[in-house]
């Protein structure tokens, strides 16, 4: 039996790294998934892939920093399969970094907008679903930055990826007793685009390797199965949780 046959679920991210493994993953495991990004191209390019596999999928393309986006995203899902079981909130940036007082106000409130009011309209419009349904899971891309670990000149995306999971909490006390779980996967370095844009050379990438335990990054679908177990039933009295994903980071002195 597959892990998420009978649910669907909303993948925002979904043009590439764990976003789009995680969407390949689901469906992979019965789920019907609409993903969303910026980039329709790459959307088409992934429906296209799943249902290849016999998989279901739809596509809709837009920013997730719009609220008319968000409200789009949750009514496609419910007006094409019937149903929302499962949120993976993934959209993310780094945002402008550097001396903290060098950021601009610009930058830090890019930051803000891009990691968490976009999560934040996101549940907004996947909520109404789950509570007709009195089901679901929520799920939450953080960073170990900014909880079990700190960098230099990333204090936007720090504190914009912190304040997830006092979201996170909120809602998975305000909705708990309705059947809504809401969980936080808290990702180490992960081999995306994101994470290469960043670390551009070998030696910022051996340093970024060293800092974990396991001695290398993750690939974006080690990812993505730990946010399969989010979305199901295997996890059905896990709530309120930021799950640490980082190859031991936090541990490494070393």
């Amino acid at each position: 039996m597959k892990r998420l046959t009978g649910k669907v679920a909303i993948v925002t991210g979904a043009s590439s790294g764990i976003g789009r493994a995680t969407a390949k993953l689901f469906a992979a495991e019965g789920a019907k998934v609409v993903v969303a990004a910026r980039r329709s191209a790459e959307l088409d390019r992934l429906v296209g892939e799943i249902e290849a596999e016999d998989g279901e999928a739809a596509a809709l393309a837009g920013d997730v920093r719009s609220e008319p986006f968000a409200q789009a995203l949750a009514a496609l899902a419910v007006s094409r399969f019937g149903r929302l079981d499962i949120a993976f909130n993934n959209a993310g940036t780094i945002g402008e970094s550097g001396p903290t007082t060098d950021i601009s106000e610009a930058g830090w409130s890019e930051a803000l907008v891009s990691n968490l009011t976009s999560v934040f309209l996101g549940v907004k419009h996947q909520l109404p679903q789950m509570l007709k349904q009195r089901s679901g899971s929520i799920i939450f891309t953080g960073t170990f930055v900014g909880y079990s670990f700190a960098f230099p000149g990333v204090a936007a995306y720090a504190a914009s990826k912190a304040g997830l999971i006092g979201l996170m909490q909120a809602l998975a006390a305000e909705y708990g007793p309705q059947g809504i779980r809401v969980n936080t996967i808290l990702p180490g370095a992960v081999d995306t685009p994101m994470y290469r844009g960043v670390n551009d050379t070998a030696e910022a990438q051996a340093f970024v390797t060293n800092l974990h335990a396991l001695k290398r990054v993750a690939a974006p679908e080690e990812v993505a199965r730990s946010v399969l177990y989010l979305a199901s039933d295997d996890s059905s009295f896990v709530s309120g949780t930021a799950s640490l994903i980082d190859g031991g980071a936090s541990v490494t002195r070393t």
